[in-house]
């Protein structure tokens, strides 16, 4: 019987292929995973509508906090069957 042998270029394929996976999947377990936008941010402001639900927005400012409370507000409240044209900021806060 005939032993057929791997062209050397193969040979070596498959052990840097599995050096290089490893090697990159240690090098991101150590990246720090930053939290997403908004849990790091001090201030706050809650919108309302008349009617439907209210958008609860964090921002890095106030008036960060304010605009995209209202724009949480207006999508939600369009979405609850709400109106969006009435929603007012109703609170808002720095820690």
């Amino acid at each position: 019987m005939r032993k057929t042998r791997l062209p050397r270029c193969r040979r070596w394929v498959l052990p840097t292929l599995i050096i290089v996976s490893l090697a990159l999947g240690t090098g991101c377990s150590s990246r720090k995973h930053y939290p997403p936008s908004g849990i790091g941010d001090s201030c706050y402001a809650k919108a309302v509508p008349t009617v439907g639900e209210g958008g609860l927005a964090w921002g890095s400012s106030l008036n960060m906090a304010r605009q995209k409370s209202m724009n949480n507000c207006i999508r939600y409240a369009g979405r609850s069957g709400g109106t969006p044209d009435t929603c007012r900021v109703v609170l808002a806060k720095c820690r």
